[in-house]
Order: structure tokens, then C-alpha cells, then sequence
């Protein structure tokens, strides 16, 4: 059961730091901030990816699903619910895909968080969002935990793309949805779904989610780098740029 205790102890993690947004209204006003900057920023770097295309659709889900600034209480809930029966319900194939996901998903909460109190402290400076974000980036640090955050985002892409080639999966899948939705895991079934369609239709075209994951990992690496490395002045405008903002 060692899925079952390592999505408990990620809901765990996130639902105490959604307390500590309730306890303090700003804090939480800023985490929803940093997510826009975030999404926006995501929306800017695969603006050409996200205009049509092979990858179009792989994009608007990662978008979606895991660079989004969404709610995402209600999996969280369903996570929850299911931690002790996961193995048992789900189809060997997706147990790995949703681990990941929970740990992404606390990881993220997490790193947000802290940069949240970073963004808070530069209240008043009149900044603009991309040179706030840059120095928020900055002040929090933990350049391992970032990278560690992007090699589980392309995990969960390789593991959807693995699922693709799994036979039989997919008419597995449909065959859950009645069950899953008793069970109250609507959510969760259609995040699987969903993943699973994209992936498959974009694994018609000779290693295409190769391809698709091969320009995640360069693009979020890029920007990683310079994030910690680059001249402040470098990161302020750059992201100015993708955020469609002056410097």
C-alpha cells in the first residue's frame, strides 16, 4: 500500500497548506496572483504550440492540468477518499500516473507558497508582475525541488504516453466511469481520460509525444536557468515579453 500512503501524506501536505491560505486571506490573494503570473507565463512560452498544430491539444492539457491556476480541491477530495483503496480500484497501469500527480500537486502547492510570501513582500514597490515574480523566484531558492518539480511533470506525460500502448486500457477506462462516478471520483476519471485521448491521438504520429515532451523539457529547462542564473534585468524582460507586459 505504499501508493495509497504516499498520496495520503501529499493530500495531507496540501489541505494544511490550503488551511494556512484560509488563515490569512492575503497570503491566499497572493497565491492566486503567482498562479496567474504562472498560467500566463505557460499560455506565452507554448503560444505557438497552443495555436494549432500536432501539439496544440497535449499543450491546452498540460496547461490545463498542471501549469494551471484552477482549483483543484475537489481531486484533492477524491484523492483523499480513494488513498486506501487506489490500488485496488484503479487498473495497475494508472497507479504510478496518479502518485505523481499528488506529489506534483503538493510539491506545487508548496514551492507556490512560498514564493506567495516573496510576492507579498514586495508589496508596494510598484513593480511589475515579471520583475516580481523574478524576484520572488530568486528570494525562495530551492533550485533542486524546481527541478525536481518539472522531471515529475514530464514522468506523468511519459507515463501517459505509456498507457496509450497498453491494450485493452482504454476500453478499460470507459468501463469505469459508472463506478468511478458512484465512488465519487468524476475528477479524477476525467483527468485520466482525458490524458489518455491526447496522448493517444498524438501518438499516431511516429514518435510525436517523444517529440512533444522533448520541447516541455527544453523550454521549461531554459527558463528554469534563467530564472537562477540570469541578470535580473534578463528575466524581467523576458518574461515581460511572454507575459505580453513591458518591462
Amino acid at each position: 500500500m505504499e501508493a495509497a500512503r504516499t498520496i495520503r501524506h501529499a493530500v495531507e501536505h496540501v489541505s494544511q497548506l490550503r488551511q494556512a491560505l484560509e488563515d490569512h486571506p492575503a497570503l491566499g490573494a497572493a497565491v492566486g496572483q503567482v498562479k496567474r503570473v504562472q498560467s500566463q507565463r505557460f499560455a506565452g512560452t507554448y503560444a505557438d504550440l497552443l495555436a494549432g498544430g500536432p501539439y496544440a491539444a497535449p499543450a491546452r492539457f498540460f496547461m490545463t492540468e498542471l501549469y494551471s491556476d484552477k482549483d483543484y480541491a475537489e481531486r484533492d477530495a477524491q484523492f483523499s477518499r480513494i488513498a486506501g483503496a487506489i490500488e485496488k480500484f484503479f487498473p495497475e497501469q494508472v497507479v504510478e500516473t496518479a502518485v505523481a500527480l499528488a506529489q506534483l500537486h503538493a510539491l506545487t502547492e508548496e514551492l507556490d507558497q512560498a514564493m506567495a510570501l516573496a510576492w507579498l513582500a514586495q508589496e508596494g514597490d510598484d513593480a511589475s508582475d515579471a520583475r516580481r515574480y523574478a524576484l520572488a523566484w530568486r528570494e525562495v531558492g530551492r533550485r533542486q525541488d524546481r527541478e525536481s518539480q518539472l522531471t515529475v511533470v514530464l514522468r506523468i506525460g511519459q507515463e501517459m504516453a505509456r498507457l496509450t500502448r497498453t491494450t485493452g486500457l482504454r476500453v478499460m477506462l470507459r468501463m469505469m466511469r459508472g463506478p468511478a462516478s458512484a465512488a465519487g471520483l468524476g475528477s479524477l476519471q476525467r483527468f485520466l481520460e482525458s490524458g489518455f485521448d491526447t496522448f493517444a491521438a498524438m501518438a499516431k504520429r511516429r514518435g510525436g509525444a517523444e517529440e512533444f515532451l522533448a520541447i516541455i523539457e527544453r523550454r521549461e529547462s531554459a527558463l528554469l536557468t534563467m530564472l537562477f542564473d540570469s541578470p535580473l534585468v534578463a528575466c524581467e524582460t523576458e518574461l515581460g515579453r511572454t507575459l505580453g507586459q513591458a518591462p
